[in-house]
């Protein structure tokens, strides 16, 4: 399987998408977006940011695990990491994002 973005509808009828690598396992999640073209917009916006490392914000959640961010050159934030238990997880996930979200192609599950 090939890493994807997985672009979904959420309940309140908002949209939302997770890049997925090829194992499945999320490794960003985006905002909510009132349409579905702006969702579009933020999937495009990770193809295109994904590969540069200064885009990427490294956090530390109040228990201690670590996190990331990956902002647009506008310094909107684009997506957010699930939570890593060590930091070298963390900078393991960065290197998925930026090998995948540049190619992974769209699945509409909205």
């Amino acid at each position: 399987m090939a890493a994807k973005f997985e672009l979904k509808k959420s309940k309140s009828g908002q949209f939302t998408f997770n890049l997925k690598a090829a194992n499945g396992q999320v490794i960003l999640t985006s905002e909510l977006y009132n349409t579905k073209p702006a969702a579009e917009n933020g999937i495009a916006s990770v193809q295109k940011n994904a590969a540069y490392d200064d885009r990427y914000e490294r956090k530390v959640a109040k228990d201690g695990q670590h996190f990331f961010v990956l902002k647009a050159a506008n310094l909107q934030v684009i997506g957010k990491s699930e939570l890593y238990k060590s930091a070298a997880s963390m900078e393991k996930g960065i290197a998925s994002v930026k090998k995948n979200g540049p190619v992974a192609k769209i699945s509409d599950c909205s």
